[in-house]
């Protein structure tokens, strides 16, 4: 995909959980999520301080590695030192000033987006990214946060052609899932066969392999960025190696984490 669509897509993205927050009083933007310490309001901020990010480290390198830096330090004194690294200056603002401050800081991120081309490289965390994929996580991040403000407080988000850059994230992190525990990758393949919004078929993989997930889109999307346990979901897993990878599936990065518990009998 060009990398402008992907901007429009991001874009679309934001706007799409900007139409749920932006109707909710004062006291829902303190509703817990199931982010461990996390409120609503906790979830926007989140995206506020790295979207702001993502604009550095596109416009600035040097002064995002710097951020690294000062982000790594911070987090030698625990989850809660990051939290007040990250968050501490949005947890001071009105549900108001908080939504302005978002606003700004996707405005600046989609004008530094404009600058790069589908060749451009941006440094991240981890190793650097190719610019579509930069961008494509930052839809992801805020559909799966989105979801978490979702399902706290409700809202009206309808599934679109965009859950199709969440399942290529999903799909093409297979084995950084499994690298980033230090396990080994398993050999052989795995298909895989999503239903998109407008029923159409989305599908990665040879459609020969042993292994295979099939269903939802919007389901696998939930399973990867773990905000669903699988067997809260209705996808078809077949074979131990599909099994092993959906229970451990983390499309995005930093450190491994571990899905939701199973919610529903």
């Amino acid at each position: 995909m060009d990398i402008n669509e992907t901007i429009i897509d991001l874009i679309a993205e934001q706007q799409a959980l900007d139409e749920v927050v932006e109707k909710l009083d004062t006291h829902m933007w303190t509703v817990p999520t199931s982010s461990d310490r996390w409120n609503v309001a906790d979830q926007i901020g989140h995206l506020t301080y790295f979207d702001n990010a993502a604009s550095l480290a596109i416009t600035n390198p040097e002064k995002f590695r710097s951020s690294v830096d000062d982000l790594i330090a911070s987090a030698v004194n625990g989850s809660e030192a990051s939290d007040d690294f990250t968050l501490g200056h949005y947890r001071s603002l009105t549900p108001e000033s908080l939504l302005a401050t978002w606003r700004k800081g996707r405005e600046n991120l989609a004008n530094s987006a404009s600058t790069l081309s589908n060749e451009s490289r941006v440094i991240w965390y981890g190793p650097s990214m190719g610019s579509n994929s930069f961008l494509t996580a930052r839809l992801m991040e805020v559909w799966a946060h989105g979801q978490d403000i979702i399902d706290a407080v409700g809202g009206d988000r309808p599934d679109t052609q965009r859950l199709r850059h969440i399942a290529h994230l999903g799909a093409i992190t297979r084995q950084w899932s499994y690298m980033n525990r230090h396990l080994e990758v398993p050999e052989g393949e795995v298909y895989i066969s999503l239903v998109g919004p407008d029923e159409e078929i989305w599908t990665w993989g040879p459609s020969d392999a042993p292994d295979s997930v099939e269903g939802l889109a919007k389901d696998f999307c939930l399973v990867v960025t773990q905000r669903r346990h699988l067997r809260d979901t209705e996808l078809k897993v077949n074979g131990d190696t599909a099994k092993e990878w959906m229970e451990l599936a983390q499309a995005f990065a930093g450190p491994p984490t571990d899905g939701p518990t199973k919610r529903s009998d």
